[in-house]
């Protein structure tokens, strides 16, 4: 399935979900900004979506997931709740967490892997899972390998890993290892270009200066030759940030971008 995030859009969310829709995509994912920020309730937007036929295949972000000592951890936990009724209510199942930024956090990747069983351990009991993501500028895992290595530690059925080929590519990170993941512990996979990151501050570039694949610099071809291997046939999104977007006619960036989707795509065969 070939799906596009909200936040690449510009304007309000229901205008946003017709122009993915109208462009060609079978998924979205639903950024939790463009959520808390529409007037219509999550039951709504999750009827819409489904009404124009799109799949809802996350809701994100849900931040700082793991490491949290004590009563941060069962603060974390709560919120999860609350974005667990948010997904249930659009009509979704799978929530993407992304690696903590704190520095209050344990830094130890036991720490993460035991938090991380009980965020997945409440995702079952909603029927849900979760989908983990390292930042490249997270505090203590900002690499693809060490969020595998975790997942693989927790070895829970409701968690799984997100591929994202900024945060992978960006760090100019090895392949090999992600060619050897098995693909049904790869939860979504999402897809970005930029320009080349050489000497720049990688959260500013991801946050601003994103593009569509083959507008950038990043070897994306050979994210997606590495991502074949694997055999993974999930939602490939496309997420992103961009200022140039931000201000584009919502309706042309999503035609674009679905353009440019398909024939990275297309090219990889």
């Amino acid at each position: 399935m070939r799906a596009m995030a909200t936040l690449c859009l510009s304007g309000e969310l229901m205008p946003k979900l017709e122009a993915i829709a109208r462009a060609g995509f079978g998924g979205v994912e639903i950024f939790l900004d463009d959520l808390m920020a529409d007037s219509h309730s999550p039951r709504r937007i999750g009827e819409h979506c489904r009404d124009l036929g799109l799949d809802v295949v996350a809701l994100q972000p849900f931040r700082d997931a793991e490491s949290q000592r004590r009563d941060a951890h069962r603060k974390m936990l709560g919120e999860a709740e609350r974005h667990f009724d948010r997904l249930a209510e659009l009509g979704g199942t799978r929530l993407l967490a992304c690696s903590t930024t704190l520095a209050s956090a344990d830094p130890s990747p036991a720490a993460a892997a035991d938090t991380l069983h009980d965020l997945a351990e409440l995702a079952t009991t909603r029927q849900m899972s979760v989908a983990y993501e390292a930042l490249a500028w997270g505090r203590y895992i900002d690499d693809y390998r060490t969020a595998w290595e975790v997942v693989e530690r927790v070895d829970h059925p409701a968690l799984t890993l997100v591929l994202d080929s900024f945060h992978v590519l960006a760090m100019g990170l090895e392949l090999e290892t992600l060619s050897g993941i098995p693909a049904h512990k790869i939860g979504l996979v999402q897809l970005a270009d930029a320009p080349d990151p050489k000497g720049e501050d990688l959260q500013n570039l991801s946050r601003h200066r994103r593009a569509f694949p083959g507008d950038g610099a990043l070897d994306v071809p050979g994210f997606l030759t590495a991502l074949a291997v694997t055999g993974y046939a999930g939602p490939i999104s496309l997420e992103i940030f961009s200022d140039i977007l931000s201000v584009m006619p919502t309706g042309m960036s999503a035609l674009e971008g679905k353009e440019k989707l398909d024939r990275v795509l297309g090219e990889q065969g």
